[in-house]
């Protein structure tokens, strides 16, 4: 018998900034790829390992089957063997349409149906109810022995929103959309021919101010003084033919007949018709968005509500949290017949042991009725893992891809279980991460560097955690085994702690949070902690934001917020990691304002050319093969269009015309400027004050190794983040709260403590900063702690202990501090 491989063998990889990387990654082991931002640990990942197990999976299908799936590319790498079928749990799942729910997503939603059809108290026609019986899942009917009528009860099926169980007003949705009047006249000041009907002019409908003048209502009054027959006309006029005259451009006038359109109608047709993005926000102004009426929100018929288990129908036991759930499915076997008991042991045991997965990964304050699309990445990352582990696969290679993102140090315990039942099945696991309590559970570790982009790309270190810490290439091992200082840097001292002032908030509850009060230090850095889901996101981002913002605009402060007292600060800025722009056109030089410098300094010593022809979006420099985006789509029938970079520009984006312009004899063209990383930049423009200045801003923020062509759409969001405070590190900040919202996803340790070097220059200039956070590198090196909790959900939402990082640690009930301490004394 052919002894089974005990390794993937990957030979000159060279996805990206990977330089010809020869590695061998043991299979049936949890394997770590660490290094520091941008280094090539997802290019080793994702862009050889599992592009390579998914593509090779696919061409194992027949061609018909092939060209109805989504493909990965062959990656640029010599030989990879022994790689088995791949499946990747990317750090972003996708955003979840407006049908799934969290109980939908985990199939959690499928089993309770199914507990509701089997084992419910079915109610007869006549609304008699009856108790639960083993006829139902023999498919007998049910006789009602006070009516005597005989009915058939629901199974599963008619029971989902998606299907027949569906709301007939709201079609399983749980919310309706309807026109809002008063949006459709923004401005009653305004008359008719002058554009008070907004939907018309917006939709393209010019005509029917001309059109509605035929059915006899003033078009030059305002809208305000029309009658209220007039405006009846306006908004729900009926859909006849009207003739009006048309001039055309060359000055003849038509006599044409046009169909009236009223408000509403024009909205509704616009609505009916949009097919993109564009198309339906244009729409939603004139839409509002309501829970609906006939189901209250549960997606339910009132026939699919009909079934109880346990005196509660279906909408109220998904209402219910994992926890909850987890709790009340036991007390429903107890109360069934005897004969019931098997059954409802096989269903009840396939919901737990699915909840159970979930709780464990620091789920169980969810609902199974949550909209899936209000979830985070995290939370969506981690009912994908806990579904992986459910459908039981073996010999497969699962790619996890920052696999700790938003879970608190108490729940990665529960993530490491989860991967452990994967490698106890015979799969194998590759993981990408940052967080040090998760690399020390690794078998194996491949450590990417030693530093980014062009910089990186190389293998460190490879071996166990004894190994790295042992290697003196290694930049991880030092934090691995703690002989890494945890603190770098001074906090402020209980007695110094609020000299610079404070901002007050009292709140009243809020979802699962409860009324809150508190006091955060002016000029200082402070971390909300706790669980996810115990109210952090609500404390920062739903109340303390938007109540300093009406504060400081004299609004009204949101209903929730009973106080709030914003000391000095009159400006808020929220920096998220959200992508930066919207396509390949933005990039480094173009976000951080050099591009726009560059093109003037070239242009100078170009006769004959402005600034507007070194654009390569719009000039005539630009490639005018890829426009100027750098890459163009190849069409290669039934398998995926590929993109490479442009064959006449190479990638610059520039034709080769823009390589005769230098601002010296001997300098660098435009295209080559931008084809350099920030670092090497830098060296080019030093007679530039401006540029010099935001290139070596980038630099101090740990970023001096992108290059200034880089899309901004490629950027990690931690990267994307750090970005983003490029222009405020040199401003004074003393009125300015920065809020930061987990500012450490996907950092290296090192890249932990660049970030706190561009915090520390934030609140030396005066900045307020607060950062929503999981990251114990991040709060232990915080002035001051905010930790919420106990638990997650309703088991959350109070302040649990608040003050410096040693006082939550003594703070008894505390799980942050508990994890704190340990990391401090590591």
């Amino acid at each position: 018998m052919q002894e089974q491989p005990w390794a993937i063998e990957v030979r000159g990889a060279r996805v990206h900034n990977l330089q010809d990387v020869d590695v061998t990654v043991p299979l049936r082991k949890l394997v770590a790829i660490a290094g520091v931002s941008g280094s090539g640990k997802s290019s080793l990942a994702m862009g050889v390992l599992y592009a390579e197990g998914s593509r090779r999976y696919v061409e194992a299908l027949s061609t018909y089957t092939r060209r109805r799936m989504s493909q990965a590319p062959r990656a640029a790498v010599d030989t990879v063997r022994h790689v088995p079928a791949a499946l990747a749990l990317r750090q972003r799942p996708g955003v979840p349409g407006v049908r799934s729910t969290f109980g939908t997503s985990t199939e959690l939603l499928n089993v309770l149906r199914l507990l509701f059809s089997r084992l419910a108290s079915h109610r007869c026609p006549n609304g008699h109810r009856q108790e639960p019986t083993i006829a139902v899942a023999q498919e007998l009917d049910l006789t009602c022995p006070v009516c005597d009528v005989t009915f058939t009860p629901p199974g599963a099926e008619s029971l989902a929103f998606n299907s027949d169980g569906a709301c007939p007003h709201c079609t399983g949705t749980g919310v309706v959309r309807e026109i809002d009047e008063d949006r459709l006249v923004p401005d009653p000041s305004l008359t008719i021919a002058g554009g008070a009907v907004a939907p018309w002019s917006l939709f393209g409908l010019a005509v029917m101010p001309e059109v509605v003048g035929e059915f006899g209502v003033r078009t030059d009054v305002p809208y305000a003084d029309l009658t209220d027959e007039e405006r009846e006309i306006v908004l729900h006029g009926p859909a006849e033919k009207r003739q009006i005259r048309v001039p055309s451009k060359a000055g003849r006038v038509f006599d044409l007949n046009f169909t009236y359109r009223n408000a509403r109608l024009a909205v509704q047709e616009a609505m009916d018709n949009a097919t993109t993005e564009r198309g339906l926000n244009r729409v939603t102004r004139f839409i509002t968005t309501q829970t609906c009426p006939t189901c209250h929100g549960t997606r339910l018929s009132p026939q699919a509500l009909a079934p109880q288990v346990g005196g509660i129908d279906l909408a109220e036991a998904t209402a219910k949290t994992l926890d909850d759930l987890v709790a009340w499915v036991p007390l429903v076997v107890r109360s069934l017949p005897p004969d019931m008991l098997a059954m409802a042991q096989s269903i009840t045991g396939q919901l737990l042991g699915t909840a159970r997965r979930l709780v464990e990964l620091g789920l169980g304050y969810l609902s199974l009725d949550r909209a899936s699309s209000t979830l985070s990445t995290g939370e969506r990352q981690r009912v994908q893992l806990a579904r992986a582990v459910r459908n039981e696969t073996t010999g497969v290679l699962y790619v996890l891809d920052e696999p700790s993102i938003g879970l608190h140090p108490s729940n990665v315990d529960g993530l490491l279980g989860v991967v452990r039942d994967l490698l106890r099945d015979g799969n194998s696991v590759v993981l990408v991460d940052h967080d040090v309590q998760v690399l020390r559970e690794a078998d194996w570790l491949i450590e990417i560097g030693p530093g980014s982009g062009a910089e990186g790309g190389r293998v460190l270190a490879t071996g166990d955690v004894t190994a790295l810490a042992e290697d003196p290439d290694s930049l991880l091992g030092g934090f691995l085994v703690g002989r890494e200082p945890v603190v770098v840097r001074p906090r402020a001292g209980d007695d110094e702690m609020f000299e610079h002032g404070r901002i007050h908030l009292a709140t009243r509850p809020l979802h699962t949070v409860h009324a809150l009060d508190l006091d955060l230090p002016q000029g200082r850095l402070t971390a909300v902690t706790g669980v996810s889901g115990s109210g952090k996101t609500t404390l920062v981002l739903e109340s303390l934001v938007p109540a300093l913002e009406a504060k400081n605009s004299g609004t009204r402060l949101p209903a929730w917020v009973e106080e709030v007292d914003a000391g000095s600060i009159t400006r808020v800025n929220v920096v998220d990691a959200t992508p930066i722009g919207v396509n390949v056109r933005s990039t480094v030089a173009t976000y951080s304002g050099v591009l726009d410098d560059l093109r003037r300094a070239y242009a100078a010593g170009a006769e004959g050319l402005t600034a507007s022809d070194f654009s390569y979006n719009t000039g005539s420099l630009r490639c005018p093969r890829c426009e100027g985006t750098g890459e163009i789509s190849l069409d290669v029938q039934f398998l995926p269009d590929v993109d490479i970079a442009c064959p006449d520009c190479g990638g610059t984006r520039y034709s080769p015309a823009a390589s005769a312009f230098r601002r010296t004899e001997d300098g660098i063209t435009l295209p080559g400027l931008l084809a350099l990383t920030v670092r090497q930049a830098v060296e080019h423009v030093r007679d530039m004050r401006r540029v010099r200045t935001r290139l070596q801003a980038l630099i101090d923020l740990g970023l001096g190794y992108l290059t200034l062509g880089e899309a901004t759409t490629a950027l990690s969001g931690g990267e994307a983040q750090r970005l983003k405070l490029a222009s405020e590190l040199d401003r004074d900040q003393a009125n300015a709260l920065f809020v930061l919202d987990e500012p450490s996803v996907g950092l290296h340790p090192l890249d932990v403590r660049t970030l706190l070097s561009v915090i520390g220059r934030l609140t030396d200039r005066g900045a307020t900063v607060v950062v929503i956070e999981h990251d114990l590198d991040l709060i232990a090196n915080a002035d001051h702690v905010v930790d919420m909790g106990p638990g997650g959900g309703a088991a959350g939402g109070t302040i649990v202990a608040a003050g410096s990082p040693q006082e939550v640690v003594s703070a008894p009930g505390s799980l942050t501090g508990r994890y704190l301490g340990k990391h401090l004394t590591a």
